[in-house]
């Protein structure tokens, strides 16, 4: 689940998105003060805007919003207040880790991708592919998790790449809008004593 809330651009909407679709697939159905989006083939719920949300929960801050248990029960309760059905569950872990390189494969289907089996916490490793020049086994690196949102408002859910699956990204210092990002093309590399699983800061 990705929440965002832009109050200077779309006003006191919280844009909740449970699910990757495109603005084609999508239709609309709104209860009071929120609408339900899903995909017109499947009826599948892949979000919700929930308007003047500020008279639901306190919301801060521009770009991806995490939300509490608690704010999220709340968001529940108005789902359920105006007829909506889907129940929203929480997500309090960060999006933006650090993460180990276990393995690193070329691609079999790309000359320049490659496949990674990548640590990012107490031994969960994920499947990411890349395509940095500089990625290899053994780095600390900076893992954008399912359910992230970066600082350009790219959405990161499960994907696949040349026919392999890929679950999150390893970032590039531009990529997470570091200021002093290094300026040559390729992944950022964290030092050794960086740990695994641990939430790193990103810019806004």
């Amino acid at each position: 689940m990705i929440s965002c809330y832009n109050k200077e651009g779309i006003g006191d909407t919280l844009i909740i998105m449970t699910g990757n679709s495109t603005f084609a697939e999508q239709k609309f159905e709104s209860k009071g003060s929120v609408t339900r989006i899903f995909k017109s083939e499947t009826n599948e719920t892949v979000g919700f805007n929930f308007f003047n949300v500020s008279d639901i929960l306190s919301v801060t801050g521009n770009g991806q919003v995490n939300l509490t248990s608690k704010e999220v029960s709340l968001l529940n309760e108005k789902l359920k207040e105006v007829g909506f059905a889907d129940v929203l569950e929480a997500d309090e872990t960060p999006k933006f880790v650090v993460g180990l390189v276990k393995e690193c494969v070329p691609h079999p289907d790309s000359d320049h991708l490659s496949i990674t089996q990548t640590e990012i916490d107490n031994g969960e490793i994920v499947q990411i592919v890349c395509g940095a020049p500089n990625i290899d086994k053994g780095q600390k690196v900076v893992v954008a998790k399912v359910g992230a949102m970066m600082p350009n408002g790219l959405l990161i859910w499960d994907g696949e790449l040349r026919g392999e699956p890929s679950h999150g990204m390893i970032c590039s210092g531009k990529e997470l809008n570091l200021p002093d990002a290094p300026l040559e093309k390729g992944i950022l590399v964290l030092p050794a004593s960086a740990v695994v699983g641990e939430a790193f800061p990103v810019g806004a």
